[in-house]
C-alpha cells in the first residue's frame, strides 16, 4: 500500500467576485470609452461675440493720368537742357539748346565749364529728394532707382548748363553763324524728360495689361544726347487736374462712386499726404473694372511718377464681429402679421393652427412658434412646428390662410441656453474671414453672446456639450 503522506496538492483559492469590483470594472470601461470618443470626436467650439470692425486691404498701386503734351525737336543736334525736370516753366522760358555741330559737346567733355556750387535752395531740394526716396524705396520696385538717378542727374546738369550757356554765345559769335539754337517753351506747364506711351490715356482706355510693370517701358531724354528733327525732346504737363486709376472689383467701384458726393479721401504712401479725389468707374469689354480718382492739386508733387501707391481712407463699418464659419442659411415660413397672436400659459407668440377632432370637426389649436425676423407686413416663423399647406386662422375674423410662402435668412447658432438657437443677422460688411453685423437687433445677437464657431457641426435645437 502506497504511502501518500508526502503528496501535497496545492489549494486553488476561488475567485471572489463582489458587487464593488463589478461596478468598478464597468466604470473603468465607460471611462476608457469616453476618453477614446473624446479624442476621436470633433468638438463644438464656442465663440464670444465682440464689437469690432473690419480692416480691408485698402492699399492700391495706380496709374497716374495727366494732361501731357510731348514736344518734338525742330532740328537735329546735341540737346542740352536748362529747365529742371519737375519745375514749372512759362511761355518763352528757355528749355533746351540744340548744338548742330557738336562743338558744345566737345566743350563739355573737355571740362571747360568750370566749377559749380549748389545754392542753399538746390541743396535743400536734393536732401529732400534723397530722404523721400530712402524712406519710400521698395526692393520689389527696383526700377524706381533709375527714376531717382535721372532726377538727381537733372538737378546737377541744370546747374552745370547755366555756365555752359555763357559759352554758347561765344561759340556762335566766334563762328559768325548760328551753331547753337535756343528752344523756348511755347506753352506753360511742368517740364518732364521722359515718355512712356501713357501720355494720352483716359479712363475709358484702361486695360489690365497697362498695369503690368514688367512690360512697362520709360524712355528718358538724355542731356547732351543726339536727336533728329521730329524726335521727342521734352514733355509738358499742362493742367493741374490729374487722376489716379486703380483696378477694383465691381462692389468696391460702386462703393467709391457712391461715397458722400462721390469724393474719397486718399493717402499717398510716397509722402503720407492726404487729398480728396472724385471717383468715377469704368468697366471695359473684357469685364475689368477701373476706378479713377481725380484731384485738383498736388500734380507737381507726383509729376515724374507713373505708378503711385495710395491708401483709400474709407469709413469702416463697426458692429459685432463674427467669423464667417459661424454663419448659416436657414429656411422659414413667411406669414402675414395679422395671423400671429399671443397665447399659451406664458403668453408667447404663436398661431392658431386648424386641426380636426375625432368627429372630423374643424377646431383650432394654439401652436407656439418663434419669430426670427419681420418686415412691415410679415413675420418669419420657425418651420419645425408648422408644415406647408397647414391652415392658420386669423383670431379676429376667423379667416384662414394656407402656409406656403418661404424665405431664407442668414444667421448663427446662439448657445447661451445650452442648445443651438438660430439668431438672424444683418451683415454690414465682410471679407474672406469675418463679417461685421448689426448689434442689438430685435431677433439678432448682442455683444458677449456665445455662438457656435463652426455652424456645420450642429443642427437646430441641438444640445451642446462642451
Amino acid at each position: 500500500m502506497a504511502d501518500n503522506r508526502n503528496k501535497i496538492t496545492k489549494y486553488r483559492k476561488p475567485i471572489n467576485l463582489n458587487i464593488g469590483m463589478m461596478v468598478f470594472a464597468v466604470i473603468l470601461v465607460y471611462v476608457v470609452i469616453c476618453v477614446v470618443m473624446y479624442f476621436r470626436t470633433e468638438h463644438i467650439v464656442r465663440y464670444s461675440v465682440q464689437e469690432g470692425s473690419l480692416t480691408s486691404n485698402s492699399i492700391y498701386r495706380g496709374i497716374a493720368l495727366r494732361q501731357e503734351e510731348v514736344v518734338t525737336g525742330q532740328d537735329a543736334g546735341y540737346v542740352n537742357y536748362f529747365a529742371r525736370e519737375g519745375e514749372r516753366t512759362a511761355v518763352g522760358d528757355l528749355v533746351y539748346t540744340v548744338d548742330e555741330t557738336g562743338r558744345l559737346s566737345d566743350y563739355i567733355k573737355a571740362g571747360a565749364n568750370g566749377e559749380n556750387s549748389l545754392s542753399d535752395s538746390d541743396l535743400a531740394q536734393i536732401k529732400t529728394d534723397i530722404t523721400a526716396f530712402v524712406h519710400g524705396f521698395d526692393r520689389k520696385q527696383f526700377d524706381e532707382v533709375y527714376n531717382f538717378r535721372h532726377n538727381m542727374e537733372s538737378m546737377a546738369l541744370k546747374l552745370a548748363n547755366y555756365n555752359i550757356l555763357e559759352n554758347a554765345d561765344a561759340l556762335n559769335d566766334a563762328s559768325g553763324t548760328v551753331l547753337i539754337n535756343y528752344r523756348r517753351a511755347a506753352n506753360s506747364g511742368i517740364v518732364l524728360y521722359s515718355t512712356d506711351g501713357y501720355e494720352h490715356l483716359k479712363l475709358e482706355d484702361m486695360t489690365a495689361e497697362l498695369f503690368d510693370e514688367e512690360a512697362y517701358e520709360r524712355n528718358y531724354m538724355v542731356n547732351n544726347g543726339l536727336v533728329a528733327a521730329g524726335d521727342p525732346v521734352y514733355k509738358l504737363a499742362t493742367g493741374e487736374d490729374w487722376s489716379i486709376v486703380i483696378q477694383a472689383d465691381k462692389e468696391l467701384a460702386d462703393r467709391l462712386v457712391n461715397e458722400e458726393k462721390g469724393y474719397v479721401e486718399v493717402r499717398f504712401l510716397k509722402n503720407q499726404y492726404t487729398a480728396w479725389g472724385q471717383a468715377a468707374s469704368y468697366t471695359n469689354e473684357a469685364g475689368d473694372t477701373f476706378v479713377s480718382l481725380t484731384f485738383t492739386n498736388s500734380m507737381i508733387t507726383f509729376c515724374t511718377d507713373r505708378f503711385i501707391d495710395i491708401e483709400l481712407l474709407l469709413d469702416e463699418e463697426t458692429g459685432l464681429k463674427i467669423p464667417n464659419s459661424a454663419i448659416v442659411t436657414k429656411e422659414f415660413f413667411i406669414v402675414p402679421k395679422s395671423y400671429v397672436t399671443k397665447g399659451g400659459p406664458n403668453g408667447n407668440d404663436g398661431v392658431l393652427l386648424e386641426t380636426y377632432n375625432e368627429e372630423g370637426e374643424a377646431t383650432t389649436q394654439f401652436v407656439e412658434t418663434e419669430i426670427y425676423e419681420e418686415t412691415e407686413t410679415e413675420y418669419y416663423l420657425d418651420d419645425s412646428t408648422l408644415r406647408a399647406n397647414n391652415y392658420i386662422v386669423m383670431p379676429e375674423t376667423g379667416e384662414k390662410y394656407a402656409i406656403h410662402k418661404t424665405g431664407t435668412l442668414k444667421g448663427v447658432y446662439n448657445i447661451n441656453k445650452g442648445y443651438a438657437d438660430f439668431k438672424q443677422i444683418s451683415i454690414l460688411y465682410d471679407n474672406e474671414e469675418y463679417s461685421v453685423v448689426k448689434s442689438n437687433t430685435n431677433y439678432g445677437l448682442s455683444v458677449y453672446d456665445y455662438i457656435v464657431l463652426n455652424a456645420e457641426m450642429v443642427k437646430d435645437n441641438q444640445f451642446i456639450y462642451e
